[in-house]
């Protein structure tokens, strides 16, 4: 652990884990969204619709939301 405080937070406990949060937040954020990306892609193949259908169904959509 010392090593790693040395090496990424110059000896300082607070700014290494500083730098460790924004790492594995970003990790945390990458999981979360490849979780969705597969959860989309299995829905939408479920409803019979051409991936490349969707940035048009999400535009007509939103649209719609514009209109209420």
């Amino acid at each position: 652990m010392d090593e790693l405080v040395d090496y990424f937070g110059d000896g300082n406990r607070s700014a290494y884990l500083r730098a460790t949060y924004r790492v594995m937040k970003s990790i945390m954020i990458a999981e979360q969204l490849r979780e969705l990306q597969a959860y989309g892609q299995q829905r939408t193949a479920e409803l019979g619709i051409e991936p490349a259908d969707v940035p048009d169904r999400i535009r007509d959509f939103l649209k719609g939301k514009d209109e209420a």
